[in-house]
């Protein structure tokens, strides 16, 4: 009888594990971004600016849709979360990264002073790339266990990827628009990086855009300047990345002294009362 039975078993087939179509959309739309940061690495490498700029510009709104492509088709899962990461390592700390290095490097001539500080060049690129790395995995640590404080909830701790990434190529936007040659100096660019990269290692608290509401009756002008500001990139596409990239650089010590506001009015309210009889 075990003979018997232990035959059933061996020609019984296995049905094979079918995992739905939809549960595989984020991860294809994560890859694109890292696609999408990737090739912006190739124009980098052949000094096509204009390119590799809107290369991460795609990475960002790409980055922007993959978390919530994944909630709205409950496909969010643990592979999604380590290959965003990865994604976001390669659009928002490496091309970002290579693209200000090459681009230093094109106003580095023999005869200039700074060419024999181009291997300093280099290091201030892959402090930038390493704060990215080292921001990323941080973040991957509060998923599980962040501030618990109710002032953290409107607030980046430190300066987010896709943001570090749009901020250190600022300088590069403007000077493809308006064709500044003083923006392409080394020392402009290094002081890009350091300054990222220092805020995104750092704990600095930055405005959290998923996290701000709209009155209900300021709704219709907020959607007017949501649809002017998309008429901007359309027709003045370097313009308008340019102005809203010193907007947001602005908007960071905006950020940290509405933070100490919150963080000071909450710790007044958890303080009890000094009883009159007490004192």
């Amino acid at each position: 009888m075990a003979k018997i039975r232990f035959r059933k078993r061996k020609h019984k087939r296995r049905v094979p594990r079918e995992i739905p179509v939809r549960t595989m959309v984020p991860n294809i739309v994560t890859m694109m971004a890292a696609a999408s940061g990737v090739t912006s690495i190739r124009y980098s490498c052949n000094e096509q600016w204009r390119y590799a700029v809107i290369a991460i510009f795609i990475a960002c709104v790409l980055d922007g849709l993959d978390g919530r492509v994944a909630r709205m088709l409950r496909a969010t899962s643990r592979l999604g979360a380590e290959l965003d990461s990865l994604a976001d390592f390669v659009s928002f700390g490496v091309a970002p990264a290579i693209l200000v290095y090459f681009w230093i490097m094109q106003a580095v001539t023999l005869s200039s002073r700074a060419y024999h500080f181009r291997g300093m060049f280099w290091a201030f690129a892959l402090f930038y790339a390493m704060c990215a790395a080292f921001r990323l995995a941080r973040f991957n640590i509060m998923t599980d266990g962040g501030p618990t404080q109710p002032y953290w909830k409107h607030f980046f701790m430190g300066l987010p990827a896709p943001g570090g990434a749009g901020l250190v190529i600022t300088p590069v936007i403007w000077q493809l628009h308006t064709g500044f040659d003083f923006l392409q100096t080394p020392w402009v660019g290094c002081l890009m990086l350091l300054t990222c990269g220092v805020l995104m290692a750092c704990r600095w608290p930055t405005v959290s855009i998923k996290s701000l509401r709209v009155p209900a009756s300021r709704m219709i002008p907020f959607l007017l300047l949501v649809m002017f500001v998309i008429g901007m990139l359309i027709s003045q596409f370097m313009l308008t990345l340019g102005v809203i990239g010193v907007i947001y650089f602005l908007s960071i010590p905006c950020s940290g002294y509405a933070f100490l506001r919150l963080r000071r009015r909450y710790e007044a309210q958890q303080t009890p009362p000094i009883d009159a009889a007490q004192e």
